[in-house]
């Protein structure tokens, strides 16, 4: 499996310390069908991994520094309590974001994968968010903003799939192959919020 980095912090894919998702596997199977996921996208999503593979640093900066930097509500979740700014709080998380790039694209949608996204989901609710990284920051990532950004990840991704030369099919197959699985990641990261719902609003 590619990695972004010999050394990534706080970086547990596959390891013992991941919990469990709650989630089955049929129950993910379903949300494969429900989201028109195919093996087709399973293929695209290969060759999507092999393009962004050496990009990943470029479209981070691009999410983080170009765009999530200039909107206050969402900056304010990698800052300190006073908005201060915590550089190697980003240093940190921004590997984990780029391995998350490499792992939407090249990991199998096993138990594995699936165990990480709610260990993802529970890192943006009070649970776990900020433990990884021993910071002090806000307690949490409010669900409509996890919602309403992944439209920034799914529209500005496009221009990278195409920086190598593929046919306007590959692209248009490697892109709604991304769309699908970050749809399912979305759906699969309601959980935890949805549990949490019973007894704090973080939404």
């Amino acid at each position: 499996m590619k990695k972004v980095a010999d050394q990534i912090p706080a970086y547990t894919y596959g390891t013992p310390v991941v919990e469990t998702s709650p989630v089955s596997l049929d129950e993910l199977q379903a949300l494969k069908v429900s989201v028109g996921f195919t093996d087709e996208d399973e293929r695209y999503l290969r060759l999507a991994g092999e393009v962004l593979d050496g990009q990943t640093k470029q479209i981070v900066a691009h999410w983080r520094s170009g765009i999530i930097a200039s909107i206050p509500n969402l900056a304010r979740h990698s800052r300190t309590p006073e908005g201060e700014p915590n550089p190697e709080y980003l240093t940190k998380s921004n590997l984990r974001f780029e391995q998350w790039i490499l792992d939407t694209c090249l990991r199998p949608y096993d138990r594995d994968w699936l165990n990480y996204q709610q260990e993802i989901a529970l890192r943006h609710t009070s649970v776990k968010k900020n433990q990884s990284d021993g910071v002090a920051s806000t307690p949490h990532v409010p669900f409509r903003d996890v919602v309403a950004f992944t439209a920034v990840l799914i529209d500005t991704i496009k221009p990278y799939l195409a920086s190598k030369g593929h046919s306007d099919d590959d692209v248009a197959g490697m892109h709604l192959a991304w769309t699908r699985s970050l749809q399912m990641q979305i759906a699969l990261w309601t959980k935890p919020y949805m549990d949490l719902a019973k007894t704090s609003n973080e939404w």
